[in-house]
């Protein structure tokens, strides 16, 4: 494995991303997402990222508001949508992800959607770190995630 000082965002990410367009209703966006057992799915409108709908807008959102389950995913999502390019640090996206207090990054090259990166992606790749690895990560990644991170949001 590489040092994980020059590891990407690409080397870590996961490739296959779910996108739906922004005129879906929750209800079928949730029963891809469950089928696909997937946390998180790009919104589009003509072929282009406008937003990205988690599991937990469906809860925090859906549900404490009451809307009905034909509720387009464009009324959920968040947007203005926080992204990041295969090409950039593993420290990028914990950095954005911290400052922005999301677990969830859409990873985007030249327009188009190639992947996401999750807190659990940038945790995971600590199980296969060296012990130096393992340090860097932690404490410049890792910790900063979490830093705001409490299992009730």
């Amino acid at each position: 494995m590489a040092d994980a000082k020059t590891l990407t965002i690409g080397d870590i990410m996961t490739k296959s991303v779910i996108s739906v367009d922004s005129s879906m209703n929750v209800n079928e966006a949730a029963k891809m997402m469950e089928d696909a057992k997937v946390g998180a799915i790009i919104v589009m409108e003509d072929n282009t990222p406008v937003g990205i709908v988690t599991d937990r807008d469906f809860s925090a959102k859906i549900v404490a508001h009451a809307y009905p389950i034909t509720t387009p995913v464009k009324q959920i999502m968040s947007s203005p949508m926080f992204s990041v390019g295969s090409d950039d640090s593993i420290r990028t996206a914990a950095d954005l992800m911290h400052e922005r207090g999301i677990r969830k990054l859409p990873v985007i090259d030249n327009d188009t959607v190639v992947g996401i990166i999750t807190a659990s992606d940038i945790v995971n790749l600590l199980a296969v770190s060296t012990e130096d690895d393992i340090r860097d990560i932690y404490f410049h990644s890792v910790a900063k995630i979490f830093t705001n991170y409490s299992p009730y949001n």
